[in-house]
């Protein structure tokens, strides 16, 4: 690998001097993937003539002990973010709905929307229920399982590591691509552009030599205490994308990661408030602002984090009213006792809104007899259908809270 490094060049349209550091370049000569060291054959001309010549790839700075110097506003706007985000959490975490396993997988869902990865609540509902070929749903659901481990491994004032960030990324890519799973990349990945070299692609994160000095640099920087939480979790999270450490699974890996930096320092106790949903409204705004960041200018990352807090906090509110009134109107069509089974597997539905009796025998820890009273009494109550016509393998949903959860993601979306 021959390099030249590029460290003077400009990046973008900079204005004044900027006080985080820029990501600077270096040309590179190409090596093209594959066993026999040549371009694929299927590649036109243009992109074999393209080949032969060196690429610039990205330089990513350190930032372990970089002086975070935003505008009073940027920090003003982080401040009353995170403190909508405190009071969502203390809102939602007490109470018969089980709102961490909701918003956790709404979160899940948004994240993986980012990357172009769509699926109705049903889908990934019959996707849990371990019912695949789903292709967008299941890694859905494998986004859900990272989200988690995301949660489980930053507990409070604990900085997060690499082997967590591994952990994650294992929970989200093992079931399709386990062979990237458990290391960094050992290739050279670009965004946008050809798919036979990086030669024309919108962004060239660093050679892959590179990527286990900076995700040490990452882990200390994760460590400081130093920083306000959301701006700390924002701009290790625009580090994690510029650095893009995996071959597959970034976007939604460093998402995971920004959730965990938020768990880790105390912002949120309880529940992942749905900052992709946020971001889901304006996603080319979001990419701008990683495209900011890199160039020095960390206040758009923060300030886009921030607001997209705004907007996840009001549409997560929206989300609870709408299933606290489903539950309200269920009080009036259900006659049994309080204390019964069938309440408690109405809690159920909240998160898991298509069931088969197995998953009400096991989440009950009841008899099957039991379970299968309690879904006919529900449907009796018209608060489950069956889905299908079987009698064998059945299983049933909660149209109201399918539609509830799919309205939260078009609310998103807009």
């Amino acid at each position: 690998m021959a390099s030249d490094e590029l460290s003077d060049q400009p990046v973008g349209n900079q204005i004044g001097t900027p006080s985080w550091p820029a990501v600077t370049f270096e040309r590179l000569d190409w090596e093209p993937r594959g066993s026999t060291g040549a371009l694929d054959n299927a590649a036109p001309r243009s992109a074999r003539r393209r080949a032969a010549e060196p690429y610039v790839a990205s330089i990513v700075p350190s930032i372990c002990a970089a002086s975070v110097q935003l505008h009073p506003e940027t920090g003003a706007v982080a401040d009353e973010a995170s403190t909508h985000i405190a009071r969502l959490d203390a809102e939602l975490s007490s109470g018969p709905i089980p709102f961490t396993a909701i918003l956790l997988r709404t979160e899940s869902s948004s994240s993986s929307q980012i990357e172009n990865l769509t699926s109705s609540a049903k889908a990934l509902a019959l996707s849990e229920l371990g019912l695949m070929g789903r292709q967008n749903a299941d890694q859905v659901v494998a986004n859900v399982r990272a989200m988690s481990t995301a949660l489980e491994l930053s507990p409070l004032n604990r900085p997060l590591n690499e082997a967590d960030v591994l952990a994650m990324h294992a929970e989200l890519m093992s079931n399709d691509w386990p062979q990237i799973t458990g290391r960094f990349r050992t290739q050279q990945v670009w965004i946008g552009g050809s798919r036979f070299s990086p030669h024309d692609a919108a962004f060239i994160p660093p050679h892959h030599s590179r990527v286990s000095a900076n995700m040490a640099d990452l882990t200390e920087f994760c460590a400081r205490a130093d920083i306000p939480v959301l701006v700390h979790a924002a701009l290790a999270h625009a580090q994690f994308e510029t650095i893009h450490p995996f071959e597959d699974g970034n976007g939604r890996t460093g998402r995971a990661l920004l959730h965990a930096m938020l768990h880790a320092g105390g912002l949120t106790r309880s529940i992942p408030v749905p900052v992709s949903a946020g971001l889901l409204g304006d996603v080319d705004g979001y990419f701008a602002a990683l495209g900011d960041y890199r160039n020095g200018r960390p206040d758009s990352i923060v300030r886009c984090v921030a607001e997209a807090a705004f907007a996840a906090v009001d549409n997560g509110r929206s989300l609870a009213a709408d299933l606290q009134r489903i539950r309200q109107g269920w009080t009036h069509r259900i006659t049994a006792r309080r204390d019964s089974a069938t309440w408690k597997l109405t809690d159920l539905l909240s998160w898991r809104p298509v069931i088969d009796m197995p998953l009400v025998r096991d989440q009950l820890k009841i008899t099957a007899a039991n379970a299968q009273t309690a879904i006919d009494r529900l449907v009796d109550s018209n608060v489950l259908t069956q889905v299908g016509r079987g009698r064998r393998n059945r299983i049933w949903q909660c149209t109201e809270i399918l539609d509830a959860l799919d309205a939260f993601a078009e609310r998103a979306r807009r």
